[in-house]
C-alpha cells in the first residue's frame, strides 16, 4: 500500500548534524510514494555566509527534485522561506503535520533569542484582530515572519574553531538552558494536543519535530503526539510512515554512514469512521 514518510530536522550544513552528504539519507527515500520533510532541513536565515547558504539550499532543492519521490519541504524556524507550506494533513485529515515551533510564542523557550522573539511576536500580534489571531494559519505565518528576523548564528559557519566558539556561546547561554529544555519537553505534548483540539478537532495524531526529542505520547485527550527528533546528537530521530489506514513510527539508525528506518517504536490503525 502506498505510504508517505515524514522526518524532520536534517539541519544540513550545520556541523552538529550527522548528515554530511544528502546521499546518506537515500535509504529513507527508498519505498515511500511521497516524502514530507517537516522543517529545519537547513538554515536559510540571513547570516554571515549568504553564498554558502544559497549553495546549500540549491543542493537541497536539486536533491529532493532529482533523487527523491515527490517531496513536500515544510517550513521550520530555521528555514522559514524553504516553501510556502507550514502544515499538511494526511489520511483524510486524521494526521496533522507541522514543525512544532508554533506551540510556544517564544519559538525556542530554551534559547538566547527567546526574549527577542517574545517581543517580535507581541508586535506582530498587536497588528491583528482577535479573530485573526485565533486562526492557526495566521499564527503560523506570524511565527515564520518572526523567525526570518532572527540572526543566523553558528549554523552556517564553515571555519571549525569559529563554529566551536559560536556553538558554545549559543549552547551555554542562558545558564538555565537545560532546565528550560526539560520544561519544554514536558509541556510540548499537551500543547500539541490542545492545538489539535482547537484547530483540527478531527485529527487524532499530530507529527512535529523542532524539539529534537523523538518519541510518541498519548495525551490526556487521547490524541497521539509524535516527535520525529532530529539528525543531530544525542537523541537521534525517527520516521513516521502514513498510509490510508495505518501509521507506523520507526527509529532511524545510522549504518555505515547511511540512515535507514529501523525498529518500530509504535503502530496505530487510522480509524476511517
Amino acid at each position: 500500500m502506498p505510504f508517505t514518510r515524514i522526518f524532520s530536522d536534517l539541519h544540513y550544513g550545520d556541523r552538529a548534524s550527522r548528515v554530511r552528504s544528502l546521499g546518506q539519507i537515500a535509504p529513507l527515500l527508498d519505498g515511500p510514494a511521497r516524502i514530507v520533510v517537516n522543517g529545519d532541513t537547513l538554515d536559510t536565515r540571513p547570516g554571515k555566509h549568504p553564498r554558502r547558504t544559497a549553495e546549500l539550499l540549491a543542493e537541497v532543492r536539486r536533491f529532493f527534485a532529482d533523487e527523491s519521490p515527490p517531496a513536500d519541504l515544510l517550513t521550520g524556524n530555521h528555514d522559514n522561506d524553504i516553501s510556502e507550506t507550514h502544515a499538511l494533513e494526511l489520511a483524510g485529515g486524521r494526521v496533522f503535520i507541522t514543525h512544532g515551533d508554533v506551540l510556544f510564542e517564544d519559538i525556542v523557550p530554551w534559547g538566547r533569542d527567546a526574549p527577542l522573539i517574545r517581543r517580535l511576536v507581541a508586535e506582530e500580534n498587536a497588528q491583528l484582530t482577535a479573530a485573526e489571531r485565533a486562526v492557526l494559519e495566521t499564527q503560523l505565518a506570524v511565527i515564520r515572519r518572526v523567525a526570518a528576523r532572527l540572526p543566523q548564528r553558528h549554523q552556517m559557519e564553515p571555519e571549525f574553531w569559529k563554529y566551536v566558539g559560536s556553538f558554545l556561546a549559543d549552547t551555554l547561554w542562558p545558564p538555565d538552558r537545560a532546565l528550560r529544555i526539560i520544561r519544554t519537553w514536558r509541556e510540548a505534548p499537551e500543547r500539541a494536543a490542545a492545538l489539535l483540539q482547537t484547530h483540527r478537532p478531527a485529527a487524532g495524531f499530530i507529527v512535529i519535530g523542532h524539539f529534537h526529542r523523538p518519541g510518541v505520547w498519548k495525551t490526556a485527550s487521547g490524541r497521539i503526539v509524535i516527535n520525529t527528533g532530529s539528525f543531530c546528537p544525542p537523541l537521534g530521530g525517527a520516521v513516521v510512515d502514513v498510509s490510508a489506514h495505518r501509521l507506523v513510527v520507526r527509529r532511524v539508525r545510522e549504518v555505515r554512514g547511511e540512515f535507514r528506518p529501523d525498529a518500530v517504536l509504535a503502530e496505530f490503525a487510522l480509524a476511517t469512521g
